[in-house]
């Protein structure tokens, strides 16, 4: 059996995240008091009993998804480590899969994550913008509708190409409010603004992204134990240059997310996708991606159960 670590980003936090997973299981609980002391904060209580709205910051939402992904992997690590031949994270969900494959210390990526979230919180603050998501099959392709709705009203770029039929956009406000009517015009299901703080992987980012690459300029990186996918290049990672390098540019580049899942599946034919982390977002990308993929949740104790059942 051969298996691919996937990691959620944001987005897929929730209130009561990992507290099954820390009543059940000892390391669970370990990982978790790490990252509250590599932190300064009691994230676990907002983890377990924060509100929708307070996990929501970016700045909490991050270091709680790395945790809790973290969490997860610890309690399968020593049972599913011989069979994982590769890792890939969604957004945030790539500092996380580094973190599996060996080329971040868990606390050090914890302070780092706590990092890109106030900077992207404070780059959105400085220059606001907006996401949108765009459902069903185009009749033009949505760079070319990004590039007018730029020309027209503002930047706006394709920030997720998240499945078949699924693409978020990202920019200037008035950039994504013209391209959803675009997109509707293209044929579009839907176009539908998302509830987020800023125009994440968009050119907007551009000052979180300089601070970010300060901060891993500065941190100690290793060449990873197992490839990691990029977000930016959807190609595996093997060095821990080409990780730092690619960790920055995320910022303000496209998370490739089809292409990644595809490109996995090719590489390592058969192989199951195992998605740490709370919630079923990735299950449900990766099945439109690569229909017929076998995608298992880690997100529970009682996911983890079943999990190690299946692997002797």
């Amino acid at each position: 059996m051969d298996i691919a670590l996937v990691f959620p980003g944001q987005g897929s936090q929730k209130p009561g995240m990992a507290h099954d997973l820390v009543a059940a299981h000892p390391q669970a609980a370990a990982v978790m008091r790490e990252a509250d002391a590599a932190l300064g904060l009691d994230l676990s209580a907002l983890c377990f009993g924060g509100s929708a709205e307070a996990l929501m910051a970016t700045e909490v939402a991050q270091p709680a998804l790395l945790a809790h992904g973290i969490a997860a992997w610890t309690v399968l690590a020593e049972r599913l480590r011989p069979h994982v031949r590769c890792a890939a994270g969604h957004s945030l969900g790539e500092f996380t899969a580094h973190v599996a494959a060996g080329t971040l210390d868990f606390a050090h990526a914890m302070r780092l994550v706590r990092t890109r979230g106030e900077s992207m919180r404070d780059a959105a603050a400085g220059r606001p913008g907006a996401m949108a998501a765009i459902l069903g099959d185009l009749r033009r392709p949505i760079e070319a509708l990004c590039a007018e709705a730029t020309r027209d009203a503002g930047l706006v770029v394709a920030a997720n190409y998240n499945s078949p039929g699924q693409v978020v956009v990202s920019g200037e406000v008035a950039g994504v409010e013209r391209v959803m009517q675009l997109a509707k015009e293209a044929g579009a299901k839907r176009a539908m603004p998302l509830k987020v703080s800023g125009a994440f992987h968009s050119p907007l980012m551009a000052p979180a992204r300089d601070a970010l690459e300060g901060a891993l300029a500065a941190a100690e990186l290793r060449d990873p134990a197992i490839p990691v996918y990029a977000n930016v290049t959807a190609a595996p990672v093997t060095t821990a240059t080409e990780a730092r390098t690619l960790l920055g540019e995320q910022l303000t580049g496209a998370v490739r997310w089809t292409e990644t899942a595809r490109r996995i599946a090719a590489d390592h034919p058969g192989i199951v996708f195992v998605e740490c982390g709370p919630g079923h977002v990735l299950y449900g990308l990766i099945h439109k991606a690569v229909p017929g993929a076998e995608v298992w949740h880690a997100g529970t104790a009682a996911d983890l159960e079943t999990i190690l059942t299946k692997v002797a």
